[in-house]
């Protein structure tokens, strides 16, 4: 996996549009056992992707307000 630093600076909308301009394209959602997309037309399981970068956001009021975005890719 890959952090850089200086990333947590950008916001989210900007790591999303960085991310999807090298060539990540789409956007999956964490269900109970999978990640779906596309209204469940694609869906991965934990075997069938790896997790290439990780970004962390923290609210600026909150701590506690956090996110995290995962880029990841898959032969599938």
């Amino acid at each position: 996996m890959k952090f850089n630093k200086y990333d947590n600076e950008l916001t989210l909308s900007g790591i999303m549009a960085k991310l999807k301009a090298e060539g990540y394209t789409e956007d999956f959602n964490l269900s109970a056992d999978c990640l779906h997309c596309q209204g469940g037309k694609y869906k991965l399981n934990p075997e069938d992707f790896q997790i290439d970068k990780y970004y962390r956001f923290e609210g600026e009021s909150n701590p506690a307000d956090e996110s995290i975005l995962y880029a990841i890719s898959s032969e599938k």
